[in-house]
């Protein structure tokens, strides 16, 4: 016997539908790629999402059509994440900051056949155009003004949206129908695709504006620095549309001084990014003198919260640290240290230390751990394996791909290393292929990351495991010093002495000028154990 109830199907195109009707006067700001700020309502949002939605009709766009975007965060970009996808189209997000060799097989492999542009991109696409057969329309996303000469064909947005009929009613689909497709940026191989659906995306927005997740609401003013091109900026574009909450789209505008004019003149209360750019806005606030007055949350994810970043926005800025963690596989939230009633019963000290970890699972997300046999593990904080999480917004598999290794019995192999304790904190350990093997005991390259990194002379850090003739690896230490200060081997390991354990402690530090990245700004240890391979091999 099923419930008799309704059977509405699920569509990102209602989620703006009711910011329109209840939140309608409630304000998105908007740093345009060509400079100024734009600033309008839900309510326009959504008038001019429609008329995006005719313009894709004009341009023969039809249902389940690949449309990309290769842009910042801002208003235009925005609109098509309801017009794409609220049309019956996939909405595929492209990462600027991928080689140009990455951007031209997954813009071919997606079968891309219409592209939208911020002008910063032109000349990058410009340089690979005749290698996408099957983009039959670009268009730039600026007003007529603003248009450049280009060897390229280009549309300008503004002028059609312009053109195009206000009048237009959101169909109505399966909510299983393709939504939204980002492609991984993975260390080795071609980037794969990750197709979310609509049912999927609704149920992730929901979820992620919970109190116990994000806590999104019309009182919430949101900047999600997390760019828009890399999985959906974590949920947020659809979390704050469905919250009313302010939403302030930050462009290109990445620096500290941008970051906090926007900060301190749209009186933001939760903020969403990287440790890099969190890095930045802290440094440029203490060489100002200025505070985050407004900050009530910082939301820390793609790769691990240092303690001392954590402890730095508490108490220079009494803004809270919620330590986040997901993959693409994951529409990307999987977990989330958000405040409690545990953790507001710990000291400060030992609050500090919780935080450092990745949290515990939001609604709709389970995770477990195995060992090497596939075992389930004890949840005590010490028993550590491979993590696996399965959940309504978490792929079965790859967009046009065979490969299903990473799916085991209806879980999703992460590729990361925990441990979860009895309280249902996940930590990540390492990712599987980083952690250091060194005489039958694993270190975890991480945490020792994330200790150096609070040495007040250190920019940037890394710790691989490189062969060792005794104990198979050893940790190698890869320092960067911030720019008027000085630091020695000495200094560093004795910063570390009282910190780690004896046997974790790096054998060598070097100093070097850069560290290499993914474009999605994560160490790429695999070609630092290969440059420094015969370090500890005399």
């Amino acid at each position: 016997m099923h419930g008799l109830m309704m059977d509405t199907q699920l569509s990102i195109s209602s989620i703006l539908k009711h910011a329109e009707t209840v939140h309608k006067h409630s304000e998105i700001v908007s740093r345009n790629p060509e400079g100024g700020i734009f600033r309008y309502t839900y309510a326009d949002a959504g008038r001019r999402a429609r008329q995006a939605a005719n313009v894709l009709n004009t341009l023969g766009v039809k249902q389940q059509d690949r449309v990309a975007t290769l842009a910042w965060n801002s208003h235009r970009h925005y609109e098509l994440y309801f017009a794409v996808s609220g049309s019956g189209a996939i909405l595929h997000t492209v990462n600027p900051r991928l080689f140009p060799e990455q951007i031209i097989y997954i813009l071919n492999h997606a079968e891309d056949e219409v592209l939208f542009l911020d002008i910063q991109f032109v000349p990058l696409i410009e340089a690979v155009r005749d290698q996408l057969p099957k983009l039959k329309h670009i268009v730039l996303m600026v007003g007529k003004d603003s248009m450049p000469e280009s060897k390229l064909d280009l549309l300008c947005y503004e002028e059609l949206v312009e053109q195009a009929s206000k009048d237009y009613e959101w169909p109505s689909f399966d909510e299983n129908l393709a939504a939204t497709l980002c492609y991984t940026s993975g260390t080795t191989g071609n980037p794969k695709g990750v197709l979310y659906s609509h049912r999927s995306t609704v149920i992730h927005a929901l979820a992620s504006v919970s109190s116990d997740a994000l806590g999104i609401s019309n009182r919430t003013s949101v900047l999600p620095v997390v760019p828009m091109f890399h999985v959906n900026a974590w949920g947020v574009p659809y979390g704050a549309t469905a919250g009313g909450a302010k939403l302030v789209l930050p462009g290109a505008g990445m620096d500290g001084a941008s970051l906090y004019e926007l900060i301190d003149g749209e009186d933001v209360s939760l903020l969403l990014g990287v440790p890099t750019v969190w890095l930045g806005l802290l440094q440029y606030c203490e060489k100002e003198n200025l505070t985050l007055a407004s900050v009530k949350d910082v939301v820390i994810g793609g790769s691990a919260a240092p303690m001392s970043m954590i402890k730095a926005f508490q108490e220079k800025h009494d803004a809270f640290v919620i330590h986040a963690w997901g993959m693409t596989e994951l529409s990307p939230m999987g977990t989330l240290n958000s405040m409690n009633t545990y953790m507001a019963g710990l000291s400060q000290e030992e609050r500090y230390k919780l935080q450092t970890k990745q949290g515990r699972p939001i609604f709709g997300i389970e995770i477990r751990i195995v060992g090497p046999e596939g075992d389930e593990l004890a949840h005590d904080g010490k028993a550590f394996g491979r993590l696996q999480v399965r959940g309504p917004w978490v792929a079965s598999s790859y967009y046009k791909h065979e490969d299903q290794s990473d799916w085991e019995g209806g879980w999703f192999d992460t590729g990361d290393v925990a441990t979860i304790d009895e309280q249902g904190y996940m930590n990540i350990v390492d990712r599987a292929k980083d952690v250091i093997k060194s005489g039958g005991e694993w270190i975890s390259s991480i945490d020792v990351e994330n200790i150096a990194i609070g040495q007040e002379a250190v920019a940037e850090c890394a710790v691989v495991g490189v062969p060792h003739p005794k104990w198979d690896e050893r940790p190698l230490l890869l320092v960067i010093v911030k720019e008027g200060h000085s630091l020695t081997k000495e200094e560093m390991l004795d910063y570390l002495s009282d910190k780690i354990v004896k046997w974790w402690m790096p054998d060598e530090v070097l100093f070097v000028d850069e560290l290499p990245h993914t474009p999605t700004g994560k160490l790429l240890k695999r070609e630092l154990r290969d440059q420094f391979q015969d370090v500890y091999i005399k």
